[in-house]
């Protein structure tokens, strides 16, 4: 009975730990079409399973739109230079995405220019 269990228990990790592998698709990105704007940084959430950026926009009326900028896991942008305070609140930056498909204000991050001038990129290819 003791090995039935042992092998009820390794089945049992096995199967939740799959769901901790899994990742989500890009398909709601245009992977296609590149969209670089002009932006103000109001947020970076620095966490897992990703970075996303808050950036304010022109709206070409006087106004702002914020997009969410979905970006690479916090482990990847690190070995690609990126820090937790690589951008700050307020910064101006260049950033260019892969917009939402459903035109929504937002974006798959593919590039920023950041304040010292470097230009930075996810840390993985989408």
């Amino acid at each position: 009975m003791k090995v039935v269990s042992k092998l009820g228990v390794a089945v049992a990790l096995v199967l939740s730990c799959s769901a901790a592998v899994a990742h989500h698709s890009f398909a709601m990105f245009d992977l296609g079409k590149d969209v670089t704007v002009d932006a103000v940084v109001k947020e970076v959430q620095f966490t897992n399973p990703h970075v996303w950026l808050q950036i304010m926009v022109a709206d070409g009326k006087g106004g702002q739109t914020e997009y969410s900028i979905e970006s690479g896991a916090p482990g990847m942008m690190l070995r690609n230079g990126w820090k937790p305070s690589t951008l700050k609140p307020g910064d101006k930056v260049k950033l260019t995405m892969h917009p939402l498909k459903n035109g929504s204000p937002g974006g798959s991050l593919v590039s920023v220019v950041v304040p010292d001038g470097r230009l930075l990129g996810p840390g993985a290819t989408n």
